[in-house]
């Protein structure tokens, strides 16, 4: 298996720490509002690498964060009036009905930031102590030049960075030995929440975050840490810069980025409106089309969101799950027993491998979809020869093997009448009148898993199956 690790920019053989074991690390969304389709393709792609090593026999240890205390959060708990956990909590878990909608699996943790406070604080003294941060007045820096590798995730060159960035007249920059310090702990404000440490009252900085959840739950060294390309700077060369300064270690074996999402050919943006969250994708389409969409493309390259596109991945999808179903259909019901067919198991063998091979070369999930494609045309084409049930079966197994892998839900789901969408819109409605937002949006949730899509328009409630 090869992985092209960001850190090397190469293909490399994927040798884990500890044999038949991986422990990776991807960076999760700040919870501020609704998670946007952007969050959504690393979810989906790095769930679907946990999905493929599983599938591979490792046992995987995987981690994934929520960014739980931000400027972001702060912001929009003032504006509702209320302490920034509520709004954390809201959102992360309208991020879980999400992730649960596009297939993505839990992690085996999911911290949050919050809870590991006084792990961020012992390696913030650690790192003082070893010479590689410094405190002012309650602020306290990491002195980016003292750790010698600083750069080597991104390329960036230290001094062409600083001679390349803005003047750094904003309050408190001054303060700093060296412009291209970053923080590590910031000393609270009017409004904000805050924690007790020894340089005073305060929050701990973004990157300080993932290095210290990282060796809690997976240990000093990591096999892969994962994340949108967007993090290599300043993000991850920060995380590598504490981390292995703290250390002495290697941090992490293998980085992988996946590359951006655009719409439409153009960089997603609220200022261009051309910016989606997942859940008004959910609006228009079963999460499980997204989910098929963002493995279409490899993961490295760029890949464009626009309604054409989506519905191309609704068809390959329904192809998809049409042939499942209907060999598994035929399991249930033919009566014709025998040996399973030589031919038949060549051919779903070979394109078996051609799936491994696949998603051996740096998870290249396009051309393991298009694998199972031609197993799907495979399947199709023994059934209309009559295959037996030792041949419908084997075809069953490894259709659901590859579909398990990519995370394809393949089960039917049960068909509601009209007249029952009719009454629990009636329902919802009523709920949301009395304020019953929760109840609201349980029937809205219920309808989404039967395949029914809402939209809220001026007329009244529009409703559509997926």
């Amino acid at each position: 298996m090869k992985i092209f690790n960001t850190l090397d920019r190469r293909k490399e053989e994927f040798v884990p720490l500890e044999p038949g074991k991986v422990r990776m690390y991807v960076c999760g969304p700040t919870v501020y509002n609704y998670i946007h389709i952007g969050n959504a393709r690393p979810m989906i792609f790095f769930d679907t690498v946990r999905r493929y090593f599983a599938y591979r026999g490792y046992e995987v240890n995987f981690v994934s964060n929520f960014t739980d205390v931000d400027d972001k959060i702060i912001k929009a708990a003032n504006e509702e009036g209320v302490d920034s956990s509520v709004i954390s909590e809201r959102f992360i878990a309208e991020c879980k009905k999400d992730m649960e909608g596009m297939n993505v699996m839990p992690a085996t943790v999911h911290p949050k930031a919050t809870e590991e406070i006084d792990g961020m604080i012992d390696m913030i003294s650690e790192l003082i102590e070893k010479g590689y941060a410094y405190e002012v007045n309650g602020t306290v820096y990491y002195r980016v030049r003292r750790f010698k590798d600083y750069g080597k995730l991104s390329g960036k060159n230290l001094d062409d960075l600083q001679s390349g960035s803005r003047s750094l007249l904003v309050t408190g920059e001054d303060e700093k030995e060296d412009p291209m310090d970053f923080v590590l702990w910031k000393p609270k404000k009017e409004g904000e929440p805050y924690w007790e440490s020894p340089w005073g009252q305060g929050r701990p900085g973004w990157h300080i975050e993932c290095s210290v959840m990282s060796k809690k739950y997976l240990g000093e060294q990591i096999d892969i840490h994962g994340g949108g390309e967007d993090l290599i700077f300043p993000h991850h060369e920060n995380e590598i810069a504490q981390s292995e300064a703290a250390s002495g270690k290697e941090f992490s074996h293998y980085w992988m980025h996946n590359a951006f999402l655009n719409i439409d050919g153009t960089k997603m943006s609220k200022s261009l409106g051309n910016f989606f969250t997942v859940r008004e994708v959910s609006e228009k389409y079963d999460l499980q089309v997204l989910r098929f969409f963002m493995l279409s493309a490899h993961y490295r390259s760029p890949l464009n969101f626009s309604a054409e596109l989506m519905q191309a991945a609704k068809n390959g999808l329904d192809r998809i799950v049409t042939a499942v179903q209907r060999v598994d259909e035929h399991v249930k019901t033919t009566p014709v027993t025998g040996q399973l067919s030589e031919s038949v198991k060549t051919a779903v063998d070979a394109l078996v491998q051609k799936f491994e091979e696949a998603m051996d070369d740096d998870f290249n999930t396009a051309d393991g979809i298009a694998a199972l494609f031609e197993l799907v045309k495979a399947s199709n084409t023994a059934l209309d020869e009559g295959a037996n049930l030792e041949t419908a079966k084997y075809l069953s197994d490894k259709m659901h093997m590859l579909c398990d892998v990519f995370g394809i839900i393949t089960e039917k789901k049960e068909e509601i009448l009209d007249a029952q969408v009719e009454a629990l819109i009636e329902e919802r409605q009523a709920a949301r009148k009395a304020k019953n937002f929760a109840r609201a949006d349980e029937i809205r949730d219920q309808l989404a898993a039967q395949g029914i899509l809402l939209k809220d328009t001026r007329e009244g409630v529009k409703w559509s199956r997926a």
